[in-house]
């Protein structure tokens, strides 16, 4: 049996899952096929987002707020790929600093409560981690769970949208808290649905004390 505290031999992890897709970049996926590598879109809406986010998202205003989101998903309609290119594996993290920069710096040039904004990259950093995790002891997070998530694309559309109402304190708050809830009720129950393995007990004397070893 492998050791308690290290992955599963032979597990093969799917890159795909760790990109953390939601519904718009998953079904963008569906049309476009295996067909577009991962990396190179991704690199691109990475890039275009860095130069929004140098000349000021919190200069942006109305639609021009969702030309970061619009732009990576561009990504999304990759996520059909297998993902087994040389390169393919750079896709995901890539993915993950793209959204942490731009719930940063959209925050921070709007205004937002620091501490708001620190909650909200934590909220998101503890579901990335928690897939990572999972994904490479080989039991992912269930389907239900990752679609609640809402995915990197659903959730920066969600603050751009939020922004372009004026509203982004309180998407912020909002995002955070949901996240929040979503990962302590989905980890709980899963950890009460998961059997207990029992250990065995040592050897006990005639007076109930556990015998020592002579070994």
């Amino acid at each position: 049996m492998p050791a308690a505290d290290s992955p599963v031999p032979g597990q093969e992890i799917d890159l795909r899952v760790l990109r953390d897709d939601g519904h718009l970049g998953t079904a963008l996926g569906r049309l476009a096929g295996s067909a577009l590598p991962p990396l190179l879109p991704t690199a691109t809406g990475a890039l275009v987002t860095l130069v929004l986010i140098l000349a000021g998202l919190g200069e942006l205003s109305g639609i021009t707020l969702f030309a970061p989101a619009a732009v990576l998903l561009l990504s999304g309609a990759a996520s059909g790929h297998p993902h087994d290119g040389r390169f393919d594996w750079m896709a995901p993290p890539v993915l993950r600093g793209t959204e942490y920069l731009y719930l940063l710096a959209l925050g921070h040039q709007a205004g937002v409560p620091g501490p708001l904004v620190f909650v909200l990259l934590t909220a998101v950093a503890l579901h990335h981690g928690d897939v990572v995790y999972r994904t490479r002891w080989g039991a992912g997070p269930p389907d239900w769970a990752m679609r609640a998530r809402l995915g990197w694309d659903g959730r920066m559309l969600l603050v751009a949208a939020g922004g372009m109402l004026g509203w982004l304190p309180f998407t912020y708050g909002l995002l955070a808290g949901y996240l929040t809830v979503l990962l302590v009720w989905e980890t709980t129950t899963s950890w009460l649905a998961t059997p207990v393995t029992m250990a065995a007990e040592p050897p006990r004397n005639g007076w109930g004390g556990v015998d020592a070893s002579t070994t």
